[in-house]
């Protein structure tokens, strides 16, 4: 839909849409370039302050995979006039409120408008190292990818609003889903200049959608061993009722640009497409780092897992899914 937007004639601009980033970065006068992006999404989740603080932990995720370091955020919010409760509205705000600040951004207003249906994000600041940026557009042939937050969000949270998830996975995918990526980008950006060629938070699109995307910004072929990739315990059993419309959408997008092993089941194939709220972080590492990284990332906390590699690109195909 972007497309027909001229190109920009703004050398300050360093990255843009047009690597389908999670953020923009342009060079700012006199110091760091500054990083910006903007997310909301509708309720995931019936307790409204878990559902601001997940809101919140989304909108910075990006600035994260970008290898920034978010600073202020604008709130965005859309609400019924009528039929919710003004002390879940503060619930909302005040969840958002506290995880921006375990973040360290500072929340410096916002904008709301009537809307029938309840959605919640921020607009979000950082600043970035032009030298140090992680775009899509990074990956080589050979490097290691890894993933920092099982898959499953989409379908836990399509059986949540049926009543058909176990409460310990609705459990872990919530507090997953609250974790910030801030422990994995700052063990990230420790690493020494070259060492990481790439990085994307996996939302929206799914792991399949988000990879692609990569691929074809770095103009080569990712190959994820599905059988290695992290899932929620027990989340695969509710897949195939639990599909949500992001997930047929995603599979309608970017399968033809997929070639995946027929070893590899039905179920799992759609939990690379189920689409993520709040998910872990896609990276790719250069390979003569990638045991120094992932011991980083361990030391941090972060459970990433090494999930494939990146290969030279095969015509036609963005990512090759094998069992």
């Amino acid at each position: 839909m972007l497309s027909a937007i001229p190109a920009q004639t703004d050398d300050r601009v360093l990255i843009d849409f047009r690597t389908s980033d999670d953020a923009g970065v342009y060079r700012w006068e006199g110091g760091p370039a500054i990083v910006q992006t903007v997310d909301f999404f509708t309720p995931i989740v019936d307790d409204p302050y878990i559902y601001g603080q997940i809101a919140a932990a989304n909108s910075v995720s990006d600035i994260y995979a970008m290898g920034g370091r978010p600073l202020t955020a604008l709130a965005i919010a859309g609400f019924p006039k009528e039929g919710l409760d003004r002390d879940a509205v503060r619930a909302i705000f005040r969840g958002g409120f506290d995880k921006l600040r375990e973040a360290g951004v500072a929340l410096l207003g916002g904008h709301t408008v009537q809307d029938q249906e309840i959605k919640f994000g921020y607009a979000v600041t950082g600043a970035i190292d032009p030298t140090r940026m992680l775009s899509n557009a990074g990956a080589s042939p050979g490097d290691v990818l890894f993933l920092t937050k099982p898959l499953g969000t989409g379908v836990v949270g399509t059986a949540i609003k049926f009543d058909r998830v176990p409460p310990a996975l609705a459990e872990e995918a919530i507090q997953s889903m609250r974790t910030l990526n801030r422990a994995a980008a700052e063990a990230l950006q420790a690493q020494s200049p070259g060492a990481v060629h790439a990085c994307t938070d996996v939302t929206g699109f799914g792991l399949i959608g988000h990879g692609t995307e990569l691929a074809v910004a770095s103009g080569v072929t990712l190959t994820i061993q599905a059988g290695q990739v992290p899932m929620f315990e027990g989340v695969r059993a509710l897949t195939r009722e639990n599909r949500s419309g992001g997930m047929g959408s995603n599979q309608e997008h970017y399968s033809g640009a997929v070639q995946a092993d027929p070893g590899v089941d039905d179920d799992l194939m759609s939990l690379l497409y189920d689409p993520q709220t709040s998910g872990g972080l896609l990276i790719a590492v250069n390979p003569g780092f990638a045991a120094v990284a992932a011991e980083a990332l361990q030391a941090a906390g972060v459970r990433a897992t090494r999930i494939g590699q990146v290969r030279p690109p095969v015509s036609g195909i963005a990512v090759i899914v094998g069992s």
